[in-house]
């Protein structure tokens, strides 16, 4: 198995292989035909039907899947429409790594161990429509984790039970994008920002995830319901587990009235009867602390005037 640093692009020049092949002396037409055929054929099988050990390779298909992987295989047939690294071991991709590959439609990584994708790795995937990253192990999904990926349909990061954060741009530029799975992870939160600007997406998965549903929640709440007529949602296993006095709500049970504390605003009326509050509250401070050194005081001469008539 070669390194991954080498550059897989390079097709076989014309003039190599043809200089390894026998010349038997003055040319014929028909000789020139076979020896033609033939170094057309032998560029085709390095460049295109090359398949790595432990995968099968069959009409753009390259299945490495179930083959305790822990590392991505190189050199994959460079016409590869379809790439399944499913349930591997692998816990990092190298970057680059899909550079070669401007066929790819199909990239299944789903149960391995993934923590995180090196930035840039989709930079030349531009085909690439259906992305599984399931069952891994990821924390995070960046700004511009997908950049031109531009033709991605189908998402799924689901059943990463690390996942705590996606960043307001994670999906920038998903025009496409139809099906998006963020469901059963450790999301408490997710920015409308990070959904607002997919207008194709028609299937939202969030179920099973820790959702905060506090005054941060109530813009991307306010936008799923105006879009659950176009936008499937798995609105049944979306549930609150906060704040208390919403624990285990149905995430698209909350309405605007749950929301009417965090639009409370304050009058000029209310701001004064405040500060007249306040200063009352100091001045019987101020009246109770003097009363309690006077009986203080008090007490101590008492105490003192008792002392002295028994001796």
């Amino acid at each position: 198995m070669g390194s991954l640093q080498h550059c897989c692009c390079q097709l076989p020049k014309m003039g190599d292989t043809w200089a390894q092949l026998p010349w038997p002396g003055p040319p014929h037409s028909a000789l020139l035909l076979a020896l033609l055929l033939l170094a057309t054929g032998v560029m085709h099988s390095d460049a295109g039907t090359s398949c790595p050990v432990l995968c099968t390779c069959h009409n753009q298909v390259v299945d490495c899947s179930s083959q305790r992987l822990f590392s991505v295989p190189p050199d994959l047939p460079m016409d590869t429409r379809n790439l399944s690294l499913a349930h591997n071991r692998i816990a990092a991709v190298p970057p680059g790594y899909l550079t070669c590959y401007m066929e790819l439609r199909v990239l299944d990584l789903r149960n391995n161990s993934l923590l995180e994708l090196p930035q840039g790795l989709f930079l030349h995937a531009k085909r690439l429509a259906h992305l599984d990253l399931s069952y891994n192990n990821l924390s995070h999904v960046p700004a511009d984790m997908f950049r031109e990926a531009h033709g991605l349909v189908h998402i799924d990061l689901s059943h990463n039970p690390w996942l705590r954060r996606v960043h307001p741009q994670a999906f920038q530029g998903l025009v496409h994008l139809r099906d998006l799975d963020l469901s059963y992870g450790g999301l408490a939160f997710l920015s409308l920002e990070a959904l607002e600007g997919l207008p194709g997406l028609v299937t939202l998965q969030i179920g099973g995830n820790p959702w905060v549903c506090g005054c941060t929640m109530e813009p991307l709440l306010k936008w799923l319901r105006n879009r659950i007529q176009r936008c499937t949602a798995d609105s049944q296993l979306a549930e609150c587990r906060g704040p208390p006095e919403v624990e285990g709500a149905p995430l698209f049970s909350l309405t605007e009235e749950s929301f009417k504390a965090c639009h409370l605003t304050l009058t000029l009326d209310d701001y004064l009867f405040i500060a007249f509050v306040g200063f009352v509250v100091s001045i019987a401070s101020v009246a109770t602390n003097f009363l309690l050194g006077i009986t203080a005081n008090c007490c101590h001469r008492w105490s003192k005037a008792s002392e002295e008539e028994e001796i």
